[in-house]
């Protein structure tokens, strides 16, 4: 009796199609066109003025150290901006995510005459470019006086000026993503709620708000980074030197009849790190939030 032993079935390999590699060769020159001046700034950096002086910047390092990184941040007292930034920065995105979730949940969840041309309104402030308003905005600024709340005793000059600007600014988006979010949730739940006697501040607060995790942690990251590195309303409103956040410390590394390309490098690295420490803390949540309602038919 024979047997016959059934063959291994061989596999083929799809052949690779042009257009597959034209896609891989675009997208590996992207990447490299976005990373390459990082790099360059990272290889300045690392090297001292004096050789890029004599060899210039096209030129194979002879000695690579981390001095200009120690220098400009004792030169610049980059401790202090920081400081400066984190007081701008935590209320404007914690006061934007909170007032824009309100201005959502009510365009979302309650049927009115005017419920869609409300959000246009939020939105349209996104809109319009900053410089176009900002000598009316400057003049408002000098002709608030707010003595003994803030240090100059006007919204001109303190960080409070800054965090309401932005939170003008960024509100409109907000309110626009989280309105879309809030949508999607069943109305069932806030039915129920209101059937069992609940307010409306209680459906918000503890009903709607807490199912927005994942889009507030993308829009948080989103803020984080635009408001810490916000450098046009910062050099518009701010006039004192120690008020100003760490974006515009860098100007103390200029000098003014001599600048250190490395050494300015090396400060706008070490400005960037804390935007990298948020995303990387808040990475699985704001790639959630981005990718929220993609599955959904």
């Amino acid at each position: 009796m024979s047997t016959m032993s059934a063959a291994a079935p061989i596999k083929q390999r799809n052949p690779v199609r042009p257009a597959r590699v034209l896609l891989h060769v675009f997208l590996v020159t992207t990447s490299l066109a976005w990373l390459a001046p990082l790099l360059w700034a990272i290889f300045a950096a690392l090297r001292p003025y004096s050789e890029t002086s004599n060899k210039g910047y096209v030129s194979w390092p002879s000695k690579l150290t981390f001095d200009n990184f120690k220098n400009a941040f004792e030169q610049s007292g980059m401790m202090h901006y920081f400081g400066n930034t984190l007081i701008i920065a935590v209320p404007a995105v914690l006061l934007t995510l909170l007032l824009s979730s309100m201005v959502a949940f009510y365009v979302s969840r309650f049927d009115f005459r005017l419920n869609i041309f409300l959000l246009l309104v939020f939105t349209a402030g996104n809109l319009l470019p900053q410089q176009v308003i900002i000598t009316p905005l400057y003049r408002m600024y000098l002709l608030f006086n707010l003595p003994g709340i803030t240090a100059s005793g006007k919204l001109y000059d303190s960080a409070l000026g800054l965090v309401l600007i932005h939170v003008a600014f960024q509100s409109g988006f907000c309110a626009f993503v989280l309105s879309n979010y809030m949508r999607m949730l069943p109305h069932e739940l806030t039915e129920a709620a209101l059937v069992d006697g609940a307010s409306v501040w209680r459906m918000y607060w503890q009903i709607v708000l807490p199912l927005c995790k994942p889009a507030m942690a993308a829009l948080a990251t989103l803020l984080s980074i635009w408001i810490y590195n916000d450098f046009f309303w910062a050099i518009v409103l701010i006039s004192t030197g120690e008020n100003m956040p760490i974006t515009s410390a860098l100007n103390n590394l200029s000098g003014q009849y001599f600048t250190d390309p490395n050494l300015v490098a090396a400060g706008a690295l070490l400005t960037a790190i804390p935007t990298l420490i948020v995303y990387f803390v808040l990475q699985r949540q704001f790639v959630s939030g981005l990718t929220l309602g993609a599955n959904k038919g």
